[in-house]
């Protein structure tokens, strides 16, 4: 296991015994990894992102910290936000994020995540030149998201 998976387990850790809400400093969790701040910055922009169904603030400065919590929202609501988040465009990968965020949050069942992943793949997208995937596939993943909810 990779130092930044150690450090995910342990915010997620920390996250589940505080109801949901953590509050870190970057420089005290660089100390208990022995690691550089920076990595502490890589692992929460990359698995506590909004598209994970994350908030993060900061605070820099000598009482600074970084609070994190997780999104709690009802099905529809979490699938309105999941809509208003993807914007006009959006590559596989935040996509598939969304996606996995959505099911895990009770909004859309496995069989649909899987059938949503499909059809914004890149495999499904291969007649759509590659520099207007991500227009397409943004307007799929909105119109599928809008008909669960209706």
């Amino acid at each position: 296991m990779g130092i930044s998976d150690l450090i995910a387990e342990f915010i997620q850790q920390a996250l589940a015994e505080e109801n949901g809400t953590t509050e870190l400093q970057r420089s005290e969790l660089a100390g208990k990894f022995n690691c550089v701040p920076s990595q502490i910055n890589y692992v929460i922009s990359t698995r506590f992102s909004p598209e994970r169904g994350y908030i993060v603030e900061s605070r820099r400065g000598g009482g600074g910290y970084i609070r994190i919590s997780r999104v709690r929202m009802g099905p529809q609501a979490l699938a309105m936000h999941t809509i208003n988040a993807i914007g006009s465009s959006i590559d596989l990968q935040s996509a598939a994020a969304l996606i996995s965020n959505a099911a895990s949050g009770g909004a859309i069942d496995d069989k649909t995540a899987h059938m949503m992943l499909a059809a914004i793949g890149n495999q499904a997208l291969r007649p759509v030149p590659p520099s207007e995937r991500g227009i397409v596939r943004a307007s799929i993943l909105k119109q599928m998201l809008l008909k669960t909810i209706q």
